[in-house]
């Protein structure tokens, strides 16, 4: 089971350095000094694919920095004519994991995928977020600190059930930008070490249904 769960935490992590030389990235540390609108309450992302359509709610309440980056996304169109670039279902389903901003390019070479971030336009640089964590008992998440105590982790607001979404990111706790995965089954080894920000509410047939190299033709916010 130990050699399992390293198996899947090293499937997740992608890759955000890439060879050729990068904008310098801008790390905020909360909602403080966030680039884009903190969330407050829920919102609703339609994501219209390959495959079909799904439905995501995303929660600010619980995930106001990461909800709000990934809103403003997809109000940005960032996320259109993306890859799903990684989708693992063997030995066991795992993640489908997206939104790489560069493999809107088709030029693109597949094994490049998953270095990506957004970079702002506005500043040139890339931009990443701190990791997230809210836990019912406190009134603020938790910033750039992986929990690991099973105490703990009990009293996590959002979880890796089937169908949640999160953040992909590096082995830096502070790395996530754009790209994210969505949990084909319950993923509890990944709880307080990844970003939970919503979860599929309709269409997770079509997620079922996702394969490595469909894309997001459009991503809009609903409600």
């Amino acid at each position: 089971m130990r050699r399992l769960r390293s198996w899947a935490l090293l499937l997740l992590i992608p890759l955000l350095v890439s060879c050729s030389p990068s904008p310098r990235a801008s790390v905020v540390t909360g909602c403080a000094d966030a680039q884009a609108a903190c969330l407050q309450g829920l919102a609703t992302v339609t994501m219209q694919t390959s495959q079909g359509e799904f439905t995501i709610e995303v929660n600010g309440d619980a995930a106001p920095l990461t909800s709000g980056n990934f809103i403003d996304l997809v109000r940005r169109g960032t996320y259109d004519g993306t890859m799903f670039h990684r989708v693992v279902r063997e030995p066991v389903p795992f993640v489908v994991q997206g939104g790489d901003p560069q493999s809107s390019d088709r030029s693109v070479p597949l094994g490049q995928l998953g270095t990506g971030s957004f970079v702002d336009p506005d500043n040139g640089q890339a931009r990443m977020i701190p990791l997230e964590i809210k836990f019912r008992s406190e009134p603020q998440p938790r910033y750039s600190r992986v929990s690991t105590n099973p105490a703990e982790l009990d009293g996590l607001e959002l979880t890796h059930e089937r169908g949640a979404v999160a953040m992909a990111r590096s082995q830096d706790p502070d790395s996530a930008s754009a790209q994210f995965y969505l949990a084909l089954r319950p993923l509890p080894e990944l709880d307080g070490r990844y970003a939970v920000f919503g979860r599929v509410v309709d269409g997770m047939e079509v997620v079922d249904a996702i394969q490595q190299g469909d894309r997001i033709t459009k991503a809009a916010i609903t409600h």
